[in-house]
């Protein structure tokens, strides 16, 4: 696994093993960031459910002001910090908390939000139901599930935007309603 482009291009990055381990894929990770491309530069990405961190590590390789990194287990956080430290990117911010309590209690926006909870659990569309709030009103939220798991069409003011399908992999984008077209 490493950073596909950006200031840390080509650095490799750790990753945990096991079998409840999933990283998102180089070519689904292209597709999330050929979406944003144009407007990553200087902006806050919150990675909930971080894993090794990748999402967010590619997001300030791209420019991102700063990366919000979000995991509830120990060993993911402690990945996260030795791939910060590798790549050598400042912006970086690392919490180890549930996804729905950090939900619940930030204070803070961000202008995405990339999720992508462990696969039919439910993680996905219980962090759906609280992340607007923590949303820019022209952010965007992006999850990456299974083909077949149903997600909602809205959240409050947060509408479906973009639908797209990579092999057994869903990538789903909202938007503010006032955006949507």
């Amino acid at each position: 696994m490493r950073v596909i482009t950006g200031s840390a291009r080509g650095r490799k990055l750790e990753q945990l093993s096991g079998d409840d381990v999933r990283p998102t894929t180089d070519r689904v990770k292209e597709a999330v960031f050929s979406i944003i491309q144009f407007d990553i530069e200087g902006r806050r990405f919150l990675d909930l459910f971080a894993g090794s961190g990748q999402m967010g590590i590619e997001a300030l390789s791209r420019g991102a002001a700063e990366a919000v990194f979000v995991d509830n287990r120990r060993e993911s956080i402690e990945i996260v910090k030795k791939n910060l430290a590798s790549v050598k990117l400042v912006g970086g911010k690392v919490i180890q908390s549930d996804s729905i309590s950090f939900l619940n209690t930030n204070r803070g926006t961000f202008d995405f939000m990339f999720l992508d909870p462990p696969y039919g659990t439910g993680l996905l569309q219980s962090a759906l139901s609280k992340a607007e709030k923590s949303m820019n009103k022209t952010g965007l939220i992006i999850c990456e599930y299974p083909i077949g798991e149903e997600l909602p069409e809205k959240l409050n003011d947060f509408v479906r935007y973009r639908n797209y399908k990579y092999g057994k992999i869903g990538i789903t984008t909202y938007c503010h309603s006032e955006f949507a077209d």
